[in-house]
């Protein structure tokens, strides 16, 4: 009895596991639910447009007298609206267009091709059709390697391919062939329209507005991700918690850095989808900039490259000395926060469908540019080094060579710079080399310091000389797009800490003292 009674206590155990494991599921389950619906609405409406349309749709084979008019054709109606409603107008008639068209064509030429056969007489009518089916599918499968058919009608060729060969094959055993044909295209009609009611005419969502709101949210997260980089590299505790904290959060997700250019790096495939689709919208036929969006997608791609460097900064292992950093703390905040109003100002316009006017954003960026310039100019002996730093380095450089190669140090130092070994501070006693190695550290140690600033700097410049690239895409874009002209009206005057007046919105300065 003992026994029975632990079996029994151990299976209420597992049995009480068991369903907290299942509410458990349960409650992850209901929240990842709501977590894809909160994100986008849109996915909701979207849900219950294809119920909906596939509803009506079953009508067909529900309602009698609509079974005994189309028949067991009918599922073909089904069919296309699971595969032709998309979650965007644009991809729907993009599909729509394309099954539609490519069945008409392919039920017109298929009986074509059987009219020819039964006039040519039933010995060779097998014949005909394996030659016009070999003929038909190698010609059709060639031209969708074409670029323009493949981007825009690839899925029309398939679904022409398809209902021709479905079409020709049967007809050798079928002789109602015509009925066939007609049957399908009208439960195919009858799909493709009801798809494009729902698409068009109930919650519209549109791929235009989608990729020209994706366009703006790029420039604001690149602005974050640069304002944020920035702040991390001179904030106060940054020494002391770069190392552990700073390399933790760039492998996490939820690094604000790390978000912000993220999904303008994977923005290339989605851009070009949407550009496709958008082509096809009717409130967008008459407009040509979606190239333009794909172009300036591409430029700012290349833009957050460069951001991708700045956030490596952080994680140097030789650290800059806080003295450095606070030299050029304020030209290089400046700096980073006139870009990133340019880059808000940017999106901003774009947002608005308003022309871009470059002058006002460009004077501020090349002030604060030459500023950071002066300021480097001004400690010329921590990058450029005095001439015992450079033979130092010289020195140094030999040795790894020599360590490398297994040749003689002096004649390798001789060769590289003619220099006295003994002014140098080097001896061809090989005992003294270890200690005088260790003085080669310890004077050289502050200049190797300021090299991982030196980068730093670098790549702001890199980033100014980027967003002139930036700038003559959305120019170029406002002129395609045939953008509202430029108003001082619609801008916004801010002053900065330098007294001068800047257009948009600026981040806080993690600093006190003025330019």
């Amino acid at each position: 009895m003992e026994v029975l009674s632990g079996k029994n206590i151990c299976s209420c155990l597992n049995n009480g596991d068991v369903v907290e494991k299942m509410k458990r599921l349960g409650r992850l389950t209901c929240r990842n639910i709501w977590k894809v619906g909160k994100e986008d609405k849109r996915r909701v409406i979207h849900s219950l447009k294809v119920g909906i349309s596939l509803s009506l749709v079953s009508l067909l084979y529900l309602m009698e007298p609509l079974f005994k008019g189309i028949g067991e054709n009918a599922i073909w109606a089904v069919m296309t609206v699971v595969v032709v409603l998309e979650f965007t107008t644009g991809a729907t008639l993009y599909k729509g267009l394309n099954r539609g068209l490519g069945t008409l064509l392919a039920g017109l030429l298929a009986f074509l091709i059987e009219r020819i056969a039964n006039e040519s007489g039933h010995i060779f009518h097998a014949a005909f059709i394996g030659t016009a089916v070999f003929l038909v599918g190698a010609v059709t499968t060639y031209m969708r390697f074409f670029s323009h058919i493949k981007k825009n009608y690839d899925y029309g060729v398939v679904i022409f391919l398809l209902t021709f060969n479905l079409i020709t094959v049967s007809s050798y055993r079928v002789d109602s062939v015509l009925k066939i044909a007609h049957e399908r295209f009208y439960t195919i009609a009858i799909g493709c329209g009801i798809c494009l009611l729902m698409s068009l005419f109930i919650f519209p969502i549109w791929s235009g507005e989608d990729l020209h709101l994706s366009t703006v949210a790029k420039f604001d997260g690149l602005a974050k991700s640069i304002e944020v980089c920035i702040n991390e590299y001179f904030s106060d505790d940054n020494i002391n918690q770069q190392e552990g904290k700073v390399r933790e959060n760039s492998m996490e997700m939820e690094d604000p850095i790390y978000k912000g250019y993220k999904d303008v790096l994977d923005s290339k495939s989605s851009d070009e989808t949407l550009a496709l689709y958008a082509s096809w919208e009717p409130r967008y036929l008459k407009s040509s900039s979606w190239q333009q969006y794909v172009k300036l997608g591409t430029v700012l791609r290349h833009f957050g490259y460069t951001i991708v460097a700045l956030h490596g900064s952080l994680q140097t292992e030789i650290k800059t000395p806080q003295s450095v950093r606070v030299v050029f703390k304020d030209p290089c905040i400046r700096l980073a926060r006139e870009v990133t109003t340019t880059l808000k100002e940017l999106g901003d316009s774009i947002r608005n469908r308003r022309k871009y006017c470059p002058e006002i954003p460009s004077n501020h960026v090349n002030e604060a540019l030459q500023d950071l310039i002066d300021a480097l100019k001004s400690q010329p002996r921590l990058f450029l080094g005095t001439n015992s730093n450079t033979n130092i380095l010289l020195a140094l450089a030999t040795l790894a060579t020599r360590q490398k190669s297994g040749k003689d140090f002096v004649a390798s130092l001789s060769s590289v710079n003619n220099d006295d070994p003994a002014r140098l501070g080097l001896s061809h006693d090989k005992k003294s080399l270890r200690p005088t190695l260790s003085k080669i550290g310890m004077t050289s140690l502050e200049f190797l310091e300021a090299l991982p600033f030196a980068a730093f700097a670098s790549l702001l410049v890199e980033i100014v000389a980027r967003l002139d690239l930036v700038i003559e895409q959305v120019v170029e874009l406002g002129r395609v797009a045939q953008f509202k002209e430029y108003s001082h009206d619609d801008v916004v005057i801010n002053v900065s800490c330098d007294n001068n007046p800047r257009v948009g919105n600026e981040f806080p300065s993690s600093h006190t003292a003025t330019d």
